[in-house]
């Protein structure tokens, strides 16, 4: 497969090269100067789309972006090394074919240029808007382009090259049905966010357990209550996957608030029965401590305004009885503490919780890269929220170290940015997780 990729780059850049820089070659003879352009067209077209290895249409898009940038950047040093070489050739006697030359040369490569980049800005995740700005910014600054040209085409093609291997590895072990669990997973949305279908919550999580097997649903509860209103919601939820399912009990996987909300329901609302594993993830089971720094120190009429503004945009946004500060004041230390105390797991569940950490604020997206320091300065270490004494949980822990620099944040353990991140692939990460919940007979 590499070799027939390297083959068909070679080729294309072969006739793109030749198409756009043949002009003196047919100056006697202008019924071929069809040729330079069908080759011109050619490539330009079909580049990136006889490599096989790219699944699906908007990897294909993402590898032909890529393909025609690299054969720019190649044809554009072929070609400036081409026009030098024939003025010295020729010694200028043909300048004015040299110059027309030049113009068919720079309009072909701008062609080749545009079909390239907006390929990859249209369909590249990893991307971001960083770069796709940076690249806007800097596209007419010289030197600077090429610098950025150079990371945009880095970006995009080990975007092709990860996310071609992720369904390669998944279509070899379809058959193992490696996440399909006793019991379906209920996935569980932490505070300030709701279940959506058009930008879902865990991010590519979802469908990377599906793909393996596994049978998914998910909270549906507000995006901001107390943790005992969102108990009482989560209670009625997991009943009603009960009977949709027909299953017996669910797994239970939680991220921040939500990991307090299912304890509660669990040990306070007779959801036992129900659940056969807990797995918390970044929960704040000992609380946050900046959080009643926060509600001492801002204003109580400012406190209402914020909860006043929120509250209506949630309504808008579905939620029924939205609550913004009962849900502040149960992630406080001193409340989550005592939750933590009177929430003691039955036996016969198996629970396990996970936690990660940044080593820096600029590590973070917005706006965990703000909250970061006043997290660190009342808490310590933390994943730009949640300290990193507050996860652990259940007779399982799991703590992510920072690979590098780079850390692992709060929403990147939600798979929240969509992004790679080298060191850390989230998305197998649940994988495992859910194949060891099956291991367990769970």
């Amino acid at each position: 497969m590499k070799a027939r990729k390297i083959f068909s780059r070679i080729i294309f850049l072969l006739a793109f090269s030749f198409s756009a820089n043949s002009v003196a070659f047919v100056w006697d003879n202008a019924n071929f100067l069809w040729i330079p352009v069908a080759l011109f067209l050619l490539a330009n077209t079909l580049c990136g789309f006889f490599d096989g290895s790219a699944k699906g249409v908007r990897l294909h898009i993402c590898n032909h972006g890529t393909e025609c940038l690299i054969i720019f950047c190649i044809s554009t040093v072929l070609s400036a090394a081409y026009h030098i070489t024939m003025f010295a050739w020729t010694r200028g006697w043909h300048l004015i074919l040299m110059i027309a030359s030049a113009i068919i040369c720079v309009l072909a490569h701008a062609v080749l240029f545009w079909n390239g980049i907006i390929c990859v800005y249209c369909t590249s995740v990893q991307l971001g808007i960083k770069h796709r700005v940076i690249g806007i910014i800097c596209g007419f600054i010289p030197v600077a382009n090429l610098v950025v040209l150079h990371k945009i085409i880095k970006v995009a093609a080990e975007e092709v090259r990860f996310e071609t291997a992720k369904k390669r590895l998944n279509a070899e072990r379809a058959h193992l049905h490696i996440c399909k669990t006793k019991y379906p997973i209920l996935l569980v949305h932490g505070v300030f966010f709701r279940d959506n279908k058009l930008l879902n919550y865990w991010g590519r999580v979802p469908a990377e357990l599906a793909a393996n097997g596994a049978e998914v649903y998910y909270g549906e509860h507000q995006s901001a209550a107390s943790v005992e209103a969102s108990a009482e919601e989560l209670a009625e939820r997991i009943k009603g996957v009960l009977r949709e399912s027909g299953a017996e009990k669910v797994n239970i996987i939680a991220h921040s608030k939500g990991g307090l909300d299912c304890r509660y329901a669990i040990c306070k609302l007779g959801m036992a029965e129900h659940v056969a594993s807990l797995t918390t993830v970044n929960t704040p089971h000992r609380g946050c401590g900046f959080a009643e720094y926060l509600l001492e120190k801002i204003p109580e009429t400012v406190q209402n305004d914020v909860a006043d503004k929120y509250n209506k945009a949630a309504r808008a946004l579905g939620d029924t009885e939205p609550d913004f500060m009962a849900a502040v004041r149960d992630l406080t230390a001193e409340k989550c503490k005592k939750l933590d105390e009177e929430l003691k797991m039955p036996q016969g569940i198996f629970c396990a919780s996970i936690g990660s950490v940044m080593p820096k604020p600029t590590h973070g997206k917005f706006p965990l890269n703000f909250s970061y320091p006043l997290v660190k300065y009342f808490d310590g270490a933390n994943d730009g929220l949640v300290s990193d004494t507050s996860f652990e949980f259940g007779e399982k822990y799991t703590f992510l170290k920072p690979q590098g620099e780079r850390g692992i944040s709060h929403g990147d353990m939600i798979d929240l940015n969509r992004e790679n991140i080298e060191g850390f692939d989230v998305r197998e990460f649940y994988v495992r997780l859910v194949s060891d919940l099956r291991e367990r007979g769970l």
